[in-house]
């Protein structure tokens, strides 16, 4: 499995890769299993079996072909975690076109970042999420949606824009439409009538499983997100062994605390349970650790995923032990760095005693390494496991790309069926990301057992990772400097004992100017997600920089 001398490892496997679509191995799946509940939506008060949303899949997937959509269009989602996201996201694979995920809590010019980036045909989203009005900041960014009709928009900003549908998962009934331009979820539902199954059907027989039909928003060092394109053949595997690894059959019924925009939810954990027969339970549209809780005792849920943050807030939430966890028995725990104490706590306090530790990159579809049930309790909290069956992994000397020794540190380099298809109109990202020899360079830094086991050190690049949530300093960076007193500013990430990291800003301002780190935080309220807004402001006279001028932020974070 892997060299004496060298840090390499490949698993092998007695099970070999899925040679199908995501539309053909669901379809097998549903027809297995046709009166198992497949999702149910306590928010909601909804509960579909396998056949019925198989059924509401099609439908969609009729509606979004008589709306002129077809195989390789991107078709967005705005949305939190909801029935109808995942019926999207089954929907637009079943006719090959390509879903680009949008984080809920992005605002306005991120939107219009996502848009532009992707060159999306067409936005599904809801009306608000908390103080987010999305209708508001649509009509804003497209406020062709005022005066044209739903089938003729015509973005003088957006030339690729077709439709915006708007769906209510709250009032799923609701009839009207807040500006003219808008389409309605019932809309497509009513035309997809027109559209013969055996069209459908011949549309999915024709997709190839190297298809894209997924872009994720990530990013690798500075600069504003990339456009990760996924395929059919990535995901599904990806799910499907991760699936045999946490030892999941149709008997499991998983509690989704994650946001299905980000691969952690759509992949391993949607995609994950629909791979054999599993149940997905959906708490709340967002994570509310009570809502969990309750659905775990309610659902009677044998899994749970989250980052550390997420299993930190449920035990600490005071009803705690008013809750029977006692279905518990795995799930995944990653996204960021995992602590010893707290993977403790889950297994003890919550009764988890399967809880599995994950690694990878959303570049990787996203898994790359899992603990197992079978590890001791050292290689469960001090490592991220070994890689999964059909890949590769290798640590190198990120000076001359030599392969490191065993226990050795470097850069954590992957290959292998899981590996994105690129980054979206960016080949020479892309090239900078994958070498020609199809590694996947991760930037993170880390060192290799003789066993293959895995031990996370630090990371080459400069992206911050906050309670799960990849955050990239340059968009920051780009945003704070539009300010009229601020002359340079760098945004790094520093050590939280809560969240793993959270932001922090160094600004320089104009000479003879003052402000405040309230003034700073406030310009950013509104204009940039919450979470991207440094915690930490301080003004400084100037930088540490090189010799070159470029500007050292590793002393920045130690001063």
């Amino acid at each position: 499995m892997t060299g004496l001398l060298k840090s390499y490892c490949h698993r092998g496997s007695e099970s070999p890769l899925i040679g199908k679509t995501v539309s053909e191995h669901f379809a097998e799946v549903a027809k297995r299993f046709p009166l198992r509940e497949a999702v149910v939506s306590v928010q909601q008060g909804r509960r579909l079996t396998y056949s019925q949303l198989a059924s509401e899949a099609d439908l969609m997937s009729r509606g979004l072909i008589s709306m002129g959509f077809n195989r390789g269009d991107r078709i967005g989602i705005w949305s939190t975690n909801n029935i109808e996201w995942l019926i999207l996201q089954l929907a637009t694979a079943r006719i090959g076109a390509i879903l680009v995920n949008i984080n809920p809590a992005c605002r306005a010019r991120e939107v219009s970042y996502a848009i532009t980036r992707s060159g999306l045909n067409c936005l599904f989203t809801i009306p608000s999420f908390r103080s987010s009005n999305y209708i508001n900041m649509l009509t804003e960014l497209v406020p062709e949606l005022m005066t044209s009709g739903p089938e003729n928009i015509r973005s003088s900003l957006y030339p690729g824009l077709k439709r915006i549908v708007l769906y209510d998962p709250i009032s799923p009934l609701r009839t009207e439409r807040p500006a003219p331009g808008f389409t309605l979820w019932q809309d497509l539902q009513k035309k997809a009538e027109q559209i013969p199954e055996d069209r459908l059907d011949g549309i999915t027989a024709s997709l190839d499983i190297d298809d894209t039909i997924n872009i994720q928003f990530t990013s690798g060092t500075t600069g504003f997100p990339k456009a990760v394109m996924l395929s059919h053949h990535n995901i599904l595997n990806n799910a499907w062994f991760s699936a045999r690894e946490l030892g999941f059959t149709e008997d499991d019924r998983l509690c989704v605390t994650v946001p299905f925009y980000h691969c952690f939810g759509m992949v391993l954990a949607n995609l994950l349970c629909l791979s054999v027969g599993a149940c997905i339970v959906m708490p709340s549209e967002y994570f509310d650790p009570l809502a969990a809780l309750k659905a775990i005792d309610a659902e009677r849920c044998t899994a749970l995923h989250g980052v550390p943050t997420m299993f930190m807030a449920e035990l600490e939430h005071p009803e705690f032990r008013s809750f029977d966890l006692s279905s518990l028995r795995t799930g995944i725990m990653a996204g960021a760095p995992c602590q010893p104490g707290l993977v403790r706590r889950v297994m003890d306090e919550m009764g988890c005693r399967d809880i599995l530790i994950g690694y990878g990159e959303t570049e990787a579809s996203p898994l790359t390494h899992l603990t197992a049930a079978t590890d001791s309790l050292m290689l469960r909290t001090e490592t991220v496991g070994r890689n999964l069956p059909h890949q590769e992994v290798k640590v190198i000397d990120p000076s001359n790309g030599a392969i490191v020794a065993i226990e050795k540190t470097g850069e954590i380099c992957f290959r292998g069926y899981h590996v994105m298809k690129g980054y979206y109109s960016d080949p020479e990202s892309t090239k900078q990301a994958i070498d020609p020899d199809g590694w996947l360079h991760s930037g993170d830094l880390g060192s290799m057992d003789e066993e293959g086991y895995l031990r996370i050190t630090g990371r080459l690049k400069e992206m911050i990772i906050r309670g799960g949530e990849n955050i990239y300093p340059r968009e920051i960076e780009d945003y704070i400097f539009t300010h009229p007193k601020v002359a340079e500013v760098a945004v790094f990430g520093v050590p939280d004992d809560y969240y793993g990291e959270e932001v922090m800003a160094w600004i320089r301002l104009h000479a003879g100017l003052s402000a405040t780190s309230d003034e700073i935080s406030e310009y950013c309220r509104g204009k940039l997600a919450h979470f991207k807004i440094p915690k930490y402001i301080w003004f400084v006279e100037g930088f540490p920089m090189t010799v070159t001028g470029k500007i050292q932020k590793f002393r920045m974070r130690e001063s």
